[in-house]
C-alpha cells in the first residue's frame, strides 16, 4: 500500500502535484485555504478535501505536500512533523535561513523526512549531466553558469533571485558537491523594490567560479546550464527538444610559440532517456517514505540554497 499523501496549497504548482500523485496513485487528499477550490480538486480527483487544521490532525495522513506561499512554509512544515508526517516542501522552503534551520531541525527531532521540491535535480538530462560531470569526462570543473530568463511570474514577497534561482542553485551545488565560499549579487527592480534581474558571482573552494542570472521580465524564455571544464564543456539547455537537451562540446586549448591555440568541435548530443522531473520527484519522496531514505535534495540541501539567496539578496528602496 503507498503512502497516503495530501497536498496542502492547490494553486498554479500545487495542483500539478495533485494531478501528478493521482496518476501514481498516492494521492489521499487536498488541502487549501480556499474551500471551494480543494472541493473542486477533491471531486475532479475523487480525493478528500480537508481544512489545513483538520490536514494536520489526522492520523491517515502519512505525508503532506506544501506548495504555499513561502512566508507560510516554515511554520507548516514544522506542525506538520509535529503531527508525524512527513514532507516535501515547495520551494524556497522559507524566507529566512533561520525559518529554514528551524523546521529542518523540527523534522530531525522528530525523525521524519524532510524533502525541498527542487524539481530540476530529478531531469534525466541533469541526471545524465552530472553523471558525465563524476566520471571525469569534463575534467576538472572551473566554471559553471546557469540563465533563467521569462516573462513572470510576479510576486509580492520574494524576488525574481528567489523565485527562479533556486532550482539552478540546487544544481550548481550538486555539481560543485560544496558551497561557494564567496557571493556577490547584483539586482535590478524596474517595477516596485524588488529585483526583477537578479545576477550571483560565486567563487567555489579550488577557485571554480560560477555565474547565475534570473530575470522575471525578458521577452523570451532562457532555460540554460553550462559547465565548463578542462576536457570538455556540457550545455543542458531546457527550452530545447529531448534529442537536443544536453550538448557536450568536446575542445584542445594550448600554447604555440607564447600564443593560444584551440580547436572546437561540433556538439554532441547525449541521448537522454524521457521523464517527467516531477513524477520523477514524486516518486523519490514515495521512495523515501516507504524506505526512511534520505531525500536527494533534503534540508540541508535546502538551507545551503537559502543561505546563498540571503548572502546575494540586493535590497531596493521602495517606490512610493
Amino acid at each position: 500500500m503507498k503512502p497516503r499523501i495530501a497536498v496542502l496549497g492547490c494553486g498554479y504548482w500545487g495542483s500539478n502535484h495533485v494531478r501528478t500523485l493521482k496518476g501514481l496513485g498516492a494521492l489521499y487528499a487536498v488541502s487549501d485555504a480556499n474551500r471551494d477550490r480543494a472541493e473542486g480538486f477533491a471531486s475532479e480527483q475523487n480525493c478528500l478535501a480537508l481544512t489545513p487544521d483538520e490536514l494536520f490532525e489526522r492520523e491517515d495522513v502519512d505525508a503532506i505536500v506544501m506548495a504555499l506561499p513561502p512566508q507560510f512554509h516554515a511554520e507548516a512544515a514544522i506542525r506538520a512533523v509535529g503531527a508525524g508526517k512527513d514532507v516535501l516542501v515547495e520551494k524556497p522552503v522559507a524566507l529566512t535561513v533561520e525559518d529554514a534551520e528551524r523546521a529542518v531541525a523540527a523534522a530531525r527531532d522528530k525523525g521524519r523526512v524532510y524533502m525541498v521540491g527542487h524539481v530540476l535535480r530529478f531531469h534525466p538530462a541533469f541526471e545524465k549531466l552530472k553523471a558525465l560531470v563524476d566520471a571525469g569526462e569534463l575534467g576538472e570543473i572551473r566554471y559553471i553558469h546557469s540563465h533563467r530568463l521569462g516573462l513572470g511570474k510576479f510576486h509580492t514577497e520574494n524576488d525574481a533571485l528567489w523565485d527562479l534561482a533556486p532550482h539552478d542553485l540546487s544544481m550548481i551545488l550538486a555539481i560543485t558537491g560544496a558551497a561557494p565560499v564567496e557571493v556577490h549579487g547584483e539586482g535590478a527592480a524596474a517595477l516596485d523594490h524588488l529585483s526583477d534581474f537578479a545576477h550571483l558571482h560565486m567563487r567555489f573552494p579550488g577557485n571554480l567560479r560560477g555565474h547565475l542570472f534570473a530575470s522575471r521580465l525578458n521577452p523570451y524564455r532562457e532555460r540554460r546550464l553550462t559547465v565548463v571544464g578542462t576536457k570538455g564543456m556540457a550545455v543542458f539547455d531546457d527550452v530545447e527538444p529531448w534529442e537536443r537537451k544536453l550538448a557536450v562540446y568536446h575542445h584542445s586549448i594550448w600554447q604555440d610559440s607564447g600564443q593560444w591555440a584551440f580547436t572546437a568541435d561540433e556538439p554532441h548530443y547525449v541521448p537522454v532517456e524521457q521523464g517527467m522531473p516531477l513524477t520523477r520527484e514524486l516518486e523519490h519522496f514515495i521512495q523515501c517514505i516507504e524506505t526512511r531514505a534520505e531525500p536527494r535534495t533534503n534540508g540541508e540541501e535546502a538551507i545551503r540554497v537559502l543561505q546563498v539567496l540571503t548572502a546575494g539578496t540586493v535590497r531596493h528602496q521602495r517606490i512610493v
